[in-house]
């Protein structure tokens, strides 16, 4: 329970840093730690304690197995959060060519 809560925290650590930050690099990497937090909440949602690996072992009785399908939504949601992220550098450092800045409200200013 107490990682769901962890997984909570760093969303919202994320979502205050892409929402009030007016550096374009700190906004940036209040994105990526939601995307870290995310993928944590998706892989959580797939553990068991004491589970067993369907691919390598076989279940005795009881056991749980262990859900692969959340470990594979969390290896495609980082690729995709990769590329976004080289997208949204690109797009700063462009920015920061043309207006010399990484401030949002210099470059709202800066128009024209």
């Amino acid at each position: 329970m107490i990682i769901y809560l962890a997984s909570i925290v760093l969303l919202l650590i994320g979502i205050y840093c892409a929402a009030v930050k007016k550096n374009l690099i700190k906004m940036i990497v209040g994105v990526v730690i939601m995307e870290y937090a995310i993928n944590l909440f998706l892989v959580m949602l797939g553990y068991r304690y004491n589970g067993v690996d369907p691919v390598i072992e076989k279940a005795v009785g009881s056991q749980l197995y262990v859900s692969p399908l959340p470990q594979a939504m969390a290896v495609t949601s980082i690729i995709i959060g990769l590329a976004t992220t080289i997208i949204m550098v690109a797009v700063a450092l462009r920015l920061h060519v043309r207006y010399g800045t990484f401030d949002i409200t210099k470059i709202r200013k800066l128009r024209g």
